[in-house]
């Protein structure tokens, strides 16, 4: 299905029910004012970053060849005319015109929302037809780019031999379209799709989305549960009764041995919190964000009764959970931190804004100002010069 309005007029009730995780949906240029937000030089400069995740995938005639970054720009200088394509993760994090793409999409929560991944290739240059586990917003910046769409895939579904890439062994296309900068493509997990670029200096925007495995949870849950326990808790039978065969495990002990699991394992509260926890932590925690001169509560109110604005860093993840009343746990970057109150309202506040303002001569309370004062020093947020 195609649909051609503008943006402001996207029907997302509509899409939820109809398209979410189910079926494609090509959205025909719907931005009010299409501007490419990065430059192919730019993204180029980014994949030769130590720092950036990037991969170069080059195609021969029979075969496809992945290289990891950092690519030297030497590299770039000999590549010919064969189809390429190059892939850099998380530009999000590196430029905020980027990561504003990600807001138009926001109906769905920010804890689903993974990375900004940005591609550039030349003519006949993609990755190959493949399915990938999660939901995906294709968003064409820069030339054309035709894409085809397959059946649904699983696990069982055969690949290509290859240590890098997870190649379809058999795509049959059902439906095919050639996106025009600004153009939209929501391909839904599970589901077969080709891109190849038609022209060079093509470019598109891939707004991902998280989507944990049930291994994923049970062992990120079952491993912060270990932390915690003692050795010296441990099975025991006080009530113990003699029984007929001392070679069969009775039911009551299963009962007790299963208890011992699953009571520790359903504390939704604990579970809670270990998820917001969990899930906030930065894609690449290995970079220290914190700034270079620390701030402290009353430098940050001398600012603030001036006036002052506030801007989330596009590399930190924010959500909170609701406690009861009018508490909540704020998450950020793995941490989390227990806010009522006037604090709880700018938590709720700064994980529905990306940048917040403080107008001058307004009162800030202790709670609200150590909460900030947390958050700047910890490089998950910056006061706005």
């Amino acid at each position: 299905m195609t649909v051609t309005q503008g943006f402001e007029d996207f029907d997302v009730a509509g899409f939820l029910r109809e398209f979410w995780q189910q079926k494609p949906l090509l959205i025909r240029n719907p931005w009010a004012d299409w501007t490419n937000p990065l430059s192919p030089d730019e993204l180029a400069g980014l994949a030769m970053e130590d720092h950036v995740e990037a991969r170069l995938i080059t195609r021969g005639e029979d075969s496809w060849q992945a290289e990891h970054g950092p690519i030297p720009e030497r590299r770039f200088g000999a590549l010919g005319r064969d189809p390429w394509t190059l892939l850099v993760q998380a530009v999000d994090q590196n430029v905020p015109e980027v990561a504003a793409l990600i807001e138009p999409f926001r109906f769905i929560p920010d804890w689903r929302i993974d990375d900004v991944m940005v591609s550039y290739a030349n003519d006949g240059g993609g990755v190959g037809a493949h399915f990938d586990h999660y939901d995906v917003f294709l968003i064409q910046g820069l030339g054309r780019r035709r894409w085809q769409i397959g059946g649904h895939c699983d696990q069982s579904t055969a690949l290509l031999p290859h240590d890098h890439l997870r190649l379809l062994a058999n795509f049959e296309p059902v439906e095919e379209w050639v996106l025009e900068p600004g153009d939209i493509l929501y391909v839904p997990p599970g589901v077969a799709h080709n891109g190849v670029a038609v022209g060079d200096d093509c470019m598109t925007y891939s707004v991902g989305f998280r989507a944990p495995s049930r291994s994923e949870l049970i062992s990120g849950w079952c491993d912060d549960q270990l932390a915690a326990m003692q050795d010296d808790d441990r099975y025991s039978d006080p009530m113990l009764a003699q029984q007929e065969n001392p070679g069969e495990i009775s039911a009551e002990a299963i009962d007790r041995l299963h208890g011992m699991i699953t009571a520790q394992l359903q504390d939704r509260d604990a579970f809670a919190r270990w998820f917001g926890e969990f899930n906030s932590t930065p894609k690449y925690p290995e970079i220290d964000w914190q700034p270079d001169e620390q701030i402290d509560a009353a430098q940050l109110r001398s600012l603030s009764s001036e006036g002052a604005s506030f801007y989330r860093n596009s590399a930190s993840r924010f959500s909170y959970v609701r406690d009861s009343g009018d508490t909540v746990i704020l998450f950020v970057d793995g941490e989390s931190y227990e806010c009522a109150g006037e604090a709880a309202e700018l938590a709720e506040q700064i994980c529905a804004q990306t940048r917040i303002h403080v107008e001058s001569g307004a009162m800030i309370s202790d709670t609200m100002l150590e909460l900030l004062v947390s958050l700047i020093n910890q490089g998950s947020m910056a006061i706005d010069d």
